[in-house]
């Protein structure tokens, strides 16, 4: 049988629209671990899951406050800074401090206890945190860091005005050295007023835009963005994202990845697939076996 017309024209038709926002939802702050200020994104009653995201929050942390010690299993968290310093320390040993562009992809695997807390010597830690889900192949490998300072992020610039901080995945050629075990995009975009740019997408990648500052206007129909709020991308199948600035400029980030289509059970820090499995998880940190062992007598210096 040969295919009509039609059914050749549609996904040529997919590959050139721009994805449209199907929902936009404010971030409002709310209190988080100790002396701590969150707008969550993707975690929020309306945006409960993304998948494979599970959480983005936009921190500010004063000096005297901070994530003290606490348990991880079965997902990765990323910490990207935007203002101040933080630092980080687990009961593995490891230790360091990020600041102002840093990047740290911590893979918390079959367990992770560790400390985020800011500098002492600054007034406060801006940044954002996303938790992306691992598949259930994944979910008990080995904790894993991989931490990038600033200058080590690749930069895209399209064009005047446009720069794009390629954080995981690929923009405009310009490719990220993190390696995804859920294959993820994450952009920073810096766009200066009356330009615009297109991002291209794989047709399969759910994704999101978090606006940091200014306007931006998504799509063909021209989206709205304003600060503090996510704009969900449709899931149509289209491969490109069409961003414009207008009268203002505008900061944000761009996060797609590859759904697992996996059942989720989340209770705080553990993300599994079953119930049972989140059982065993709270029986292993309980009697710090199981990729927990060294949670036992550690406690951390920094918090």
């Amino acid at each position: 049988m040969t295919a009509s017309p039609l059914s050749r024209i549609a996904p040529a038709l997919a590959a050139r629209a721009s994805r449209t926002i199907t929902k936009a939802v404010l971030s409002k702050e709310q209190s988080e671990g100790v002396g701590a200020r969150v707008r969550r994104s993707i975690g929020r009653p309306e945006l409960r899951n993304h998948d494979p995201f599970l959480m983005l929050d936009e921190f500010n942390v004063d000096k005297n406050g901070g994530f003290p010690d606490h348990p991880h299993r079965g997902f990765e968290t990323v910490t990207y800074m935007l203002e101040g310093q933080f630092q980080h320390e687990d009961f593995a040993g490891h230790k360091g401090t990020i600041g102002p562009g840093d990047l740290q992809w911590m893979t918390a695997g079959r367990g992770i206890v560790h400390s985020e807390m800011p500098v002492k010597s600054q007034t406060r830690a801006h940044g954002l945190q996303l938790w992306i889900n691992l598949p259930k192949e994944h979910k008990m490998c080995e904790p894993q860091y991989q931490e990038l300072l600033d200058g080590q992020i690749p930069r895209a610039t399209p064009q005047d005005g446009v720069v794009v901080k390629v954080i995981a995945g690929e923009s405009h050629g310009v490719k990220s050295q993190v390696y995804t075990r859920t294959p993820t995009m994450y952009l920073d975009f810096r766009m200066e007023k009356n330009k615009t740019v297109t991002q291209t997408i794989p047709s399969t990648f759910t994704g999101f835009i978090y606006m940091l500052k200014g306007k931006a206007y998504i799509g063909d129909k021209e989206f709205e963005g304003n600060a503090h709020h996510t704009l969900t991308l449709s899931e149509d199948g289209a491969e490109t994202v069409k961003i414009e600035t207008k009268d203002e400029d505008a900061h944000f980030v761009f996060i797609a990845g590859e759904p697992l289509k996996e059942p989720i059970v989340q209770h705080g820090p553990f993300v599994m697939n079953t119930e049972k499995e989140i059982y065993d998880t709270f029986v292993d940190y309980q009697y710090a076996k199981n990729g927990f062992e060294r949670a036992r007598n550690w406690s951390s210096t920094i918090a």
